[in-house]
């Protein structure tokens, strides 16, 4: 009687055992052993389910954030009118709050650009080399803010922590007329870049959270769009300022209004910018299920906020990785040349202070324009990312090789092709697009994002070298680097490319119908996606070429 207790206690637990496997949906070898310890005789009727639970610390840890609200109404009916009203709704909260915070950073890192016609370089007592300097040393103060920025935006309420940073570069722009030596002007330029460091790997995380792959691009390139229109009024704005005849030096006030404006964007992202989908006041509980059920179906999850080591290992095995790191290096080596010194470059065509700042204008608007577009064309036709970076990028090879081979008499033919560079912009923004749609694993994620950052933080330091003193105003081997840069860029796009579409063949070869996944795979695919599992384990996921 004893023994046949016994074995009924022992049933039970193992009954008791399989539903929590059930429940968790969790694949690993303990499974494998209780299946085998139900193996006997009197526990044949037993059914037990892999896997086995993992203890609470563990399973919490691969959850998504979002993953409880996902569970619950996994599968539910969304009725199309009532996904287009909630994407309505997050377009209207999320989109103007990153248009504006973009806007002010690319004003605020330029804001050397514009003070310099009036009379920065000579108050801070730059030097020869100074003012080249400035521009690269942000990007120092960049490069070094790249990694903690990834692990604090991943482990900290992502709104909070952007909202702070931008409040801390606004009161950071707002001292730099305090200083007034090469070395004051340098560690402000470093803080700065630290804090704005925050800015594009954080926006990029925002768009694989609230939005699905296809409307990626055209939310991403309507606050990408801000350089474009930075560049075309920038200049105007700081020549207006340049007019304020009384009280302090002219130049300071650049840095006073714009830093005041980031001040105030910083306060606004505080209050109004949500932190997640599923906890996000302005949107009805019913709303949040349709976000997260909108966004799930990217396979790469919402936010996980617990760092994992083995995903750090697999970014930097990843060829991916290194392709956008090559990639952001080329694409921004020429960067200078349209932000530092877009008014140097005019102003050595032979024009005056103002003709350097409207000048600029047709620029922008080549910038403005193409971003939108490519937003546009990538949104309509999501398989067009590589070939729009390729066309981009094929435009700058042109626009470069025009102000290389140009003689310096021919003025408006190298205007062009320095406007015709400003299409750079849409291949630089794609690839970004890249890390929120393909990048799946949020440790990876973020991590792959530094990497790219990391990238585009050693183009911008090594571009404003390339501009010599000595080759004022002809800047010879600035303009071959310029060109070097893009063809670096171009090859990598191709390279990328046909990396991603040989992977996707392959998994497709390997699903159950050798062609394309099946329902069922599909809904594998999701699950192992709000379980953060990355892109290359996640056999169900494909890329968004």
């Amino acid at each position: 009687m004893d023994f046949r207790v016994a074995w009924y206690l022992k049933g039970r637990l193992l009954s008791l055992a399989s539903k929590v496997c059930s429940e968790f949906r969790h694949s690993s070898s303990e499974c494998e052993q209780v299946k085998m310890a139900s193996s006997s005789p009197l526990e044949k009727d037993i059914q037990v389910h892999p896997p086995s639970p993992m203890i609470p610390s563990e399973t919490s840890s691969r959850l998504d954030d979002t993953y409880e609200a996902y569970k619950e109404n996994r599968g539910i009916e969304i009725d199309p009118a009532e996904a287009k009203k909630t994407l309505r709704k997050i377009d209207v909260r999320i989109v103007p709050i990153l248009f504006f915070i973009y806007l002010l950073q690319y004003l605020d890192k330029n804001g050397i650009n514009y003070a310099s016609a009036f009379g920065f370089i000579e108050a801070t007592k730059l030097g020869k080399n100074g003012y080249s300097w400035l521009g690269s040393i942000f990007y120092f103060g960049y490069l070094a803010g790249q990694y903690p920025a990834g692990y604090l935006l991943q482990r900290l309420p992502i709104a909070k922590f952007l909202g702070f940073c931008t409040i801390g570069w606004g009161i950071i722009l707002m001292t730099t007329p305090a200083c007034h030596n090469f070395a004051g002007t340098a560690a402000n330029r470093f803080l700065l870049g630290f804090l704005e460091s925050t800015v594009n790997p954080g926006f990029v995380m925002i768009m694989s959270m609230w939005y699905v792959s296809a409307e990626q691009p055209l939310r991403l390139e309507a606050y990408y769009c801000t350089n474009g229109i930075a560049t075309m009024f920038g200049g105007l704005i700081g020549y207006a300022v340049g007019h304020i005849t009384t009280g302090l030096p002219r130049w300071m006030y650049v840095f006073i209004i714009f830093g005041s404006f980031s001040l105030f964007m910083g306060i606004v992202a505080l209050i109004f910018l949500p932190d997640l989908p599923s906890t996000a006041p302005f949107l009805t509980p019913r709303e949040r299920i349709v976000a997260v059920e909108r966004v799930s179906a990217n396979r790469q999850g919402i936010k996980n906020s617990h760092f994992k080591k083995y995903q750090a290992w697999q970014t930097l095995k990843d060829p991916k990785t290194w392709i956008l790191f090559i990639m952001a290096t080329g694409a921004q080596v020429p960067n200078s040349a349209l932000t530092s010194f877009s008014s140097i470059i005019i102003k050595s065509f032979g024009v005056d202070t103002l003709g350097t700042q409207y000048l600029q204008i047709p620029g922008g608007a080549v910038q403005f324009l193409s971003l939108l577009a490519g937003g546009f064309i990538c949104t309509k036709f999501p398989n067009s990312r590589c070939i729009t970076m390729t066309v981009a990028n094929l435009i700058c090879i042109c626009g470069a090789a025009m102000l290389v081979a140009l003689p310096s008499s021919a003025k408006w033919g190298r205007l062009i092709g320095l406007w015709l560079c400003y299409f750079q912009g849409l291949g630089f923004s794609m690839s970004l697009t890249i890390v929120s749609s393909n990048i799946a694993g949020t440790t990876k994620k973020q991590l792959t994002s530094a990497a790219l950052f990391t990238g585009y933080c050693v183009g911008n330091i090594i571009g404003p070298q390339t501009f010599k003193d000595s080759e004022k105003p002809g800047y010879k081997s600035a303009y071959i680097a310029m060109l070097v840069g893009y063809s670096v860029k171009l090859t990598m796009v191709l390279v990328l490319y046909a990396y991603m579409w040989s992977v996707n063949k392959k998994r497709n070869k390997e699903s159950a119908s050798g062609i394309h996944l099946t329902e069922e795979e599909e809904r594998e695919a999701v699950e192992q996606g709000m379980l953060d599992v990355t892109e290359i384990d996640n056999k169900g996921f494909r890329y968004i070429l």
